[in-house]
């Protein structure tokens, strides 16, 4: 007879056999039934188990064929904190995962702009805390940066955060109460997962298409049994899909969004590479939209700072939000982008980085191929030549996360699509492979590593023969 086993003190055993090595990135579980009578446990503990191994990022569940361990432990601290998700001591040479663009003369020109900034009266000014809308300057400044397709946002309706990030989870926690529920694309930015679990948010996924969110599928989960606090979505080159909606796409988000009676959090991080791309969908529904920005991709991730825009109503409460989780931005790093955007430094380095991100996706046609189905039989690689990541579904015979494995044994780190999944049973059998971050020679060695990896089969591929 089964026994009535404490649940987590089985996933300690499994945690264990993967810290051995017993249990290896890639290998498969068995069913959970199979699982049970192997551990002489009940079927509904055996369910209760590997739940508990997805919630602690031991294993994943792939759509369709099981659960397999992942190919990479968390981080030994848990959650990393909302400022910072540090790199592990062991990434391989080539690290796919990161995506930080830094183009060739942008530290001498961020060095000239806060050369100013050295000066002792300067300096101890600038040291003085900010408050969360800043400075009259700042706000002018932000609001220049980002306009885009004929809209620019009040100045006066512009908070500051430190990142990114940190914009993020005030957006979130701003709207959200702990317990509370939060609509994203069924594919999103891992941090947003992350932020919500530290807040206590329970995230639902909402279903995509070419463009995007759809609005019938937001309709119908708000119109649900639970209905939503709130919607974060990426109109523009969308993470990991590098998807932009068009602008009547935008225009119906913006209506769905009254008919529900939804405040939206719409996170423009990447759209700066899209020089053609629409108004935000803030332009659309600026009653009902909270939007979110930052200087790290434009200029660099450790001087930064994060920028909101949000309606007068919501101003408020986003600042004290701001305030009370010590998330805005330094005073320093806030009279820094200022310079930074005044004197031409943002715009001559996005600039540089539209022209960089074309250049590596002539890397990527030349190694992966785009748009068909190639690679040697190798899967489907989408991509926007604007974005600086590609998603790529794999071919049949290879898991994510044995074919993430695969890749660091030969040097190369890339992320598993279940890092971006929303919920336990949409693992996709993809990998977002992020171009931005190594020299242009390096990254097509890479991206040539992980074709030939790709047309070898994978662990359990049939009779284990090559492609040919």
């Amino acid at each position: 007879m089964a026994g009535r086993r404490d649940y987590r003190l089985v996933a300690d055993e499994v945690a264990g056999e993967i810290e051995r090595g017993a249990l290896r990135p890639g290998d498969r579980l068995p069913t959970q039934r199979a699982f049970a009578r192997h551990r002489r446990i009940a079927n509904s503990t055996a369910i209760r188990v590997y739940g508990e191994l997805v919630r602690r990022g031991l294993a994943v569940g792939e759509v369709g064929r099981g659960t397999f361990v992942r190919a990479a432990p968390p981080h030994p601290g848990g959650s990393a904190s909302l400022a910072e998700q540090p790199r592990g001591v062991d990434a391989p040479p080539v690290n796919l995962e990161l995506n930080y663009p830094v183009t060739q003369g942008q530290s001498e020109l961020m060095a000239r702009g806060i050369a100013p900034l050295l000066r002792p009266d300067v300096l101890l000014e600038a040291s003085r805390p900010a408050a969360a809308d800043g400075t009259p300057q700042a706000r002018s400044a932000a609001a220049d940066v980002l306009a885009r397709a004929g809209w620019r946002p009040d100045p006066a309706h512009v908070l500051f955060a430190g990142n990114g990030r940190q914009a993020i989870a005030a957006a979130i926690s701003s709207l959200v109460r702990p317990g509370g529920r939060l609509g994203v694309e069924e594919l999103t930015y891992p941090l947003v997962k992350a932020i919500a679990e530290r807040l206590g948010v329970s995230l639902v996924p909402v279903a995509v298409d070419a463009e995007g969110m759809r609005p019938d599928a937001l309709a119908a989960v708000q119109r649900g049994a639970a209905p939503l606090s709130a919607v974060y979505l990426q109109p523009t080159l969308h993470n990991p899909l590098s998807l932009t909606a068009g602008p009547e796409r935008r225009a119906e988000l913006a209506a769905m969004l009254g008919e529900l009676d939804l405040f939206a959090i719409e996170d423009t991080t990447w759209a700066f590479l899209a020089e053609d791309a629409p108004a935000p969908l803030a332009a659309y529904a600026p009653d009902r939209t909270v939007l979110v920005d930052s200087l790290s991709k434009r200029l660099a991730p450790g001087l930064t700072v994060g920028m909101l825009t949000a309606p007068p109503g919501h101003l408020d409460v986003l600042a004290r939000t701001l305030r009370s989780g010590a998330w805005t931005a330094g005073g320093v790093n806030l009279e820094a982008a200022v310079r930074w955007c005044g004197d031409g430094t943002v715009e001559s380095v996005v600039a540089a980085k539209r022209v960089d991100v074309g250049v590596r996706h002539g890397v990527v046609r030349e190694r992966l191929g785009v748009g068909v189905e190639s690679v040697a039989r190798s899967g489907r690689v989408h991509v926007d030549p604007r974005s600086y990541f590609c998603w790529w579904e794999l071919p049949a015979h290879w898991r994510a996360e044995a074919f993430v494995a695969a890749a660091a044994e030969r040097g190369v780190a890339v992320t598993p699509g279940s890092a971006f999944a929303v919920g336990e049973r949409s693992a996709p059998g993809a990998v977002r492979i992020g171009l931005a971050s190594p020299p242009v020679d390096v990254l097509g060695d890479a991206l040539g590593v992980l074709a030939d990896l790709a047309r070898r089969a994978g662990p359990g591929g049939d009779a284990g023969a090559r492609m040919p």
